[in-house]
């Protein structure tokens, strides 16, 4: 079984204000202000959601990597 190296999270505007991030991989979701701070949290949430964890179970090596993709709206004219 090839176990991922990444684990992937998706950054969009919030509804109100601010940024929400949500791992495709795991059952993670944050939110945050400011994109430095839902960094942060992602980081922390990822890392809870992991801690004590078998990685392996969930088809994950043991410290993956964390991509984050903003998805942006075109500006238009």
């Amino acid at each position: 079984m090839d176990l991922r190296k990444t684990i992937t999270a998706v950054v969009q505007s919030g509804e109100q204000h601010g940024y929400v991030a949500e791992c495709l991989e795991i059952a993670v979701v944050t939110q945050a202000d400011t994109l430095d701070e839902l960094v942060s949290n992602l980081r922390e949430a990822v890392a809870l959601h992991l801690e004590g964890e078998d990685t392996a179970a969930l088809g994950l090596v043991e410290q993956p990597a964390l991509i984050v993709m903003f998805e942006l709206l075109p500006a238009y004219a």
